[in-house]
């Protein structure tokens, strides 16, 4: 696995996503982060989750690994070697109790094994990924598809917000936001990460 440094995430960038949650369609990146110890590699093991703290929802996500620091200029293949499919798991419950308190998110989107991820791959290039879409199966049965396509704000954007506000460099990964289709995790669900027809990574849940 690479170096990982820090964990940005991109929330509601897919409109029929803030739908279903009925949230609204943000006019620009909304942007929260993650703890390195929240990160759990979908290889094939069995995860353990917080019992007890109401629902978990899946999220599955395009991650990009930058490379070096952003340049002023640049193309995303400049700055992204690599990239992985994740699951930004969301204690739902606790997430919108803290939405009503106008308080942060860390604790509904930071908890141990929060970030899941599969393996690294060659970035592909956008034009490849726009011809690929990216799904999560859960007992055997399609819950989440999606492709960048349907993202409101691109990978360049992201990009460039993300070091507008936090200065990316090497190390640092971004999960670019979740189509619709979120939902529960149970105890011994089985769950595949699938770029195009190829699974990239497994795991079962622990409650």
């Amino acid at each position: 696995m690479e170096e990982i440094k820090n964990i940005f995430c991109v929330g509601r960038n897919y409109a029929k996503h803030a739908k279903e949650l009925g949230n609204e369609v943000p006019d620009e990146p909304i942007l929260f982060s993650k703890p390195t110890h929240s990160l759990a590699s979908a290889d094939g093991s069995t995860i353990v989750f917080p019992a007890g703290r109401g629902e978990i929802h899946h999220e599955l996500e395009i991650v990009l690994y930058i490379e070096k620091e952003i340049p002023h200029d640049f193309e995303v293949s400049d700055v992204v070697k690599k990239m992985a499919l994740g699951i930004d798991f969301t204690l739902r419950d606790e997430q919108s109790e803290l939405k009503k308190k106008g308080q942060p998110w860390l604790k509904a989107k930071g908890f141990r094994n929060s970030a899941l991820i599969t393996d690294f791959w060659d970035f592909p290039g956008e034009q490849q990924m726009k011809e690929t879409e990216f799904s999560l199966i859960k007992n055997g049965d399609l819950v989440q598809k999606g492709s960048i396509n349907d993202m409101m704000f691109g990978f360049k954007d992201i990009i460039n917000y993300c070091n507008d506000y936090f200065c990316l460099g090497k190390g640092d990964i971004i999960y670019t936001g979740t189509p619709e289709g979120v939902g529960p995790i149970g105890n011994k669900d089985e769950l595949k990460l699938v770029w195009g027809s190829e699974e990239k990574g497994a795991f079962r849940v622990k409650l």
